[in-house]
């Protein structure tokens, strides 16, 4: 009797799922099930790590979206090891100091008994690079691109039903392999798919919306299936945005692999930048009139058309492309694609004038496309920075001739069906791009991509520089362009006209450029069709390419002077610069607030008509020193105490022909605009008080802006993003931090107060940050010091309901605290 009870208890401890390392719940079947939650993870060369029995059960607990590189190296700081960096990482300034190396995940899981029968697949978003994986001591695939999703086929390898699997993946960030911020490890979601045998395969359904017009949209859908038997049926039916279902259509597949349907859709809502109306696609597989699988997938209705007498054109609608190349870091967050973070960076972009982004230089997360989907921002979408000669030592270059189809394939398969996407960008300032090699890979890539998606224009970015350091002229560059059907210019401002004339059917665009140049940029897509628009490098700070952007200063004497909030620092621009880690390129800073190269944006684009900046005052005996991304050391404010009576630069912004400038209440002076200049320089004595700038034409007042000096600090001011979000862990809140006077004015001179943060409820702190290029204290722990008077606190809620309390205190300020409530 003892013996049946104890192999009944036994039996049922498998069929629970409960097992030594811990309790695992049984996974039902179903497509895209989220597979993040309830990972093992641990550093370092674990050679035994990948066998069934190895025992984890001292390993770190963790759900995924995970990037160890921007965690903590030790708890106590010193000269060469700060939060997460390190002096001594092998990508120095380029990969933000910041550490790589090997580690392992592991995941115990049971699949439930609705699993009988089915096939089972993982999916992998992003792990960065060069993975391993293994499902019950089977290895099941090799993966180096860092940012290609992948998939693999478990079925064969997997135990019974109700038994306990074991899936690890070792992840190898080692060695120089990148030249920005990658973070390292598994940063996107993992999936299940768990399917009949025979179904529709993963990023099998491909929809292209064609004559498209008030009247009606020629829809056709093309599935890919996986197994095809006889007595299959397949039927789509579309759903308008507001849930009602418009339009249906049956096939009969009869063991066909891949089938098409044709639907006229009557009176289609199109997509576009003001009003993304997306549709929904429910395709139905059926064997002998029942379900045995279904997929749903968004999609719009767009036209889009590129040529150089009418540029780009959404819905015959011209466009101006007012992009930003962006890196896919998440800024404090690392390179983590937690839904929200990636959400949230399209919205910045979107609320400061952009309508295009450029994905720099590689495939980014479905769920940034679904946020350019749903906001209407317009997307060139990458896929290489390298092809056969390595940038970096260890980087793609090494993999690139045997992996370049299948990445390409699974590239495009991912984002195809993104109305958002206007644009396939093969390459970014390729080396060989100016030789034969580079011609010939550079036809062969594009050519391929047409076999995938002959619905969008390809293109590659192609800079000024690569001829000349190969010793050519920049008609060496023609075959390369050759190949593609939009042209990327690099920084190459200079051959527009030039290249128009010989070849007048090439449409181009900046596809980066330096931010002081927008004006002599967009003034060219203003004047010429064939130029469609222009990709400011960049739009948001990023992580890596350490102070390319950032003003120094240097000492009339030659010696050591104060770099930005720094002491010594007059090295190159590019050279490695400790303790800088983000570039200070971006028209917005590392946690989103605006900078002097966004207000110049603003009145370049004519969404302002008059921006002020006041720069920072320059010690005695010292002169900035701005490189190519750089603007000066300006910021908003008029609060310069112990500057008294010091003379201050301020540059006025305006498409006006003059500027006055009017200091508590008296006109002080006044400029006339140059000619082909938006920017009006000044430079005046500071008394704390309101300064005013006014634009006109003639003797007419076009416009006005006014900064005040604010008071001493006083208090702490948090403001959430939003009041209320989702109990899921891919939401987040993003808690804006400020100092503010005794009125509530924000103290933008405060660079060094510390705050500290406390959280109850149902939420946690996982990121803290602030615009400062050179503060490399911890992304992780609960406090961080301002920058110009402003920091940022992120926090992901459980998956609880209620409510989430978050307190801010720091010395000699009145705390603050906020209420989110979480639903």
């Amino acid at each position: 009797m003892k013996n049946t009870v104890k192999q009944l208890l036994c039996l049922s401890i498998i069929l629970l799922g409960i097992t030594l390392q811990g309790i695992a719940k049984p996974i039902l079947s179903g497509r895209k099930i989220s597979f993040d939650d309830q990972w093992k993870f641990k550093k370092g060369k674990e050679t035994n790590a990948k066998d069934v029995k190895f025992n984890d059960t001292d390993w770190r607990k963790l759900d995924l979206p995970h990037d160890w590189s921007i965690e903590d190296l030790v708890e106590m700081p010193n000269d060469s090891i700060i939060g997460p960096f390190s002096k001594k990482a092998v990508g120095k300034n380029a990969t933000a100091f910041t550490v790589g190396g090997t580690a392992w995940y592991r995941k115990h899981f049971v699949l439930d008994k609705t699993s009988a029968g089915k096939k089972v697949y993982i999916q992998f978003d992003g792990v960065y690079m060069n993975s391993d994986v293994w499902i019950n001591g089977h290895h099941v695939g090799n993966h180096p691109n860092g940012y290609t999703s992948f998939i693999y086929e478990l079925t064969a390898f997997l135990n019974p039903v109700g038994q306990e699997n074991v899936i690890v993946v070792e992840v190898k960030n080692e060695g120089d392999n990148s030249r920005w911020y990658s973070g390292s490890g598994i940063y996107r979601h993992v999936w299940l798919n768990i399917v009949h045998p025979t179904h529709i395969e993963n990023w099998g359904v491909q929809i292209v919306s064609s004559k498209v017009s008030e009247q009606s949209a020629a829809i056709q859908i093309t599935t890919n299936i996986n197994d095809a038997q006889e007595n299959l049926s397949l039927t789509s039916e579309l759903y308008a945005s507001t849930g009602k279902l418009v339009a249906t259509n049956t096939v009969i597949v009869s063991g066909k692999s891949k089938m098409e349907q044709n639907i006229i859709l009557k009176n289609p809502a199109f997509w576009n930048i003001e009003n993304p109306i997306l549709y929904k696609a429910k395709v139905l597989l059926k064997q002998n009139g029942k379900v045995i699988d279904e997929y749903t997938q968004h999609f719009g209705i767009r036209n889009i058309h590129f040529d150089a007498e009418t540029g780009f054109t959404l819905n015959g609608k011209n466009i101006k492309l007012r992009g930003a190349c962006i890196h896919h870091d998440n800024g404090p967050l690392g390179a983590m694609a937690i839904d929200r973070a990636e959400e949230r960076k399209i919205e910045l972009l979107k609320k400061n004038g952009y309508n295009a982004v450029r994905f720099a230089h590689n495939p980014y997360s479905a769920e940034l496309l679904d946020a350019c989907d749903r906001l209407g921002m317009l997307v060139m979408n990458e896929a290489f920075d390298m092809w056969n000669i390595n940038k970096t030592p260890d980087d793609y270059a090494d993999s690139f001739k045997n992996w370049w189809q299948k990445d390409l394939t699974s590239w495009i398969q991912k984002d195809f069906n993104h109305p958002s996407v206007i644009m396939w960008s093969i390459g970014n300032e390729i080396p060989e791009i100016v030789d034969s090699l580079g011609y010939e890979t550079s036809q062969k890539l594009a050519d391929f991509v047409r076999t995938l998606d002959n619905t969008r224009p390809v293109t590659a970015a192609i800079p000024f520089h690569i001829p000349l350091l190969k010793r050519k002229k920049w008609d060496a560059t023609a075959p390369s362009f050759d190949a593609l059907d939009v042209s990327g210019y690099n920084y190459a401002l200079q051959y527009y006209e030039s290249d128009h004339k010989k070849f007048p059917k090439r449409v181009m665009v900046a596809t980066e450029y330096f931010p002081p140049k927008a004006l002599e940029n967009w003034n060219a897509v203003e004047k010429n069709s064939y130029v469609i628009g222009t990709f400011s490098w960049a739009g948001i700070d990023y992580l890596g390419e350490g102070g390319i952007g950032l003003a120094r200063l240097k000492s009339n004497t030659g010696k050591k002077g104060d770099g930005l909030m720094g002491e010594g620092f007059v090295e190159t621009f590019m050279s490695p610069q400790w303790p800088i880690f983000n570039s200070y390129t971006g028209e917005l800073d590392l946690i989103g607030n605006k900078k002097s190269a966004s207000y110049y944006l603003d009145v370049v684009w004519r969404r302002s008509k008059i921006e002020m900046l006041v720069h920072r005052p320059i010690p005695a005996g010292y002169k900035e020193q701005t490189g190519f991304y750089g603007f000066p050391d300006e910021l908003k404010s008029w609060t310069w105490t112990g500057h008294e009576n010091d003379s201050l630069q301020v540059r006025v912004f305006t498409r006006s022909s003059i500027v006055k400038l009017e200091l508590n209440g008296k006109v002080i002076t006044e400029q006339t605009v140059p000619k082909g200049s938006i920017t009006a320089t000044f430079t005046i004595p500071y008394v704390a008080g309101k300064l005013v700038a006014r634009c006109f034409e003639g003797d007419k007042e076009v416009a006005s802006e006014t900064i005040t000096t604010a008071g001493k600090p006083f208090a702490l001011r948090l403001k959430a993003d939003r009041a209320i979000i989702k109990a899921n862990k891919n939401d987040l809140a993003y808690i804006n931090v400020e100092i503010v006077d005794e009125f509530g004015n924000v103290v933008p001179s405060e660079d060094e107060v510390l705050v500290k943060y406390q959280i109850a409820g149902n939420g946690r702190i996982i990121g803290v940050g602030n615009g400062n290029p050179r503060d490399m204290s911890s992304f992780q722990k609960p406090e961080k010091k301002v920058f110009q008077g402003k920091g940022l606190v992120i926090v992901r809620p459980t998956q609880k309901v209620g409510e989430i309390i978050l307190k801010a205190e720091a010395e000699g300020l009145k705390s603050s605290i906020l209420k989110i409530k979480s639903q």
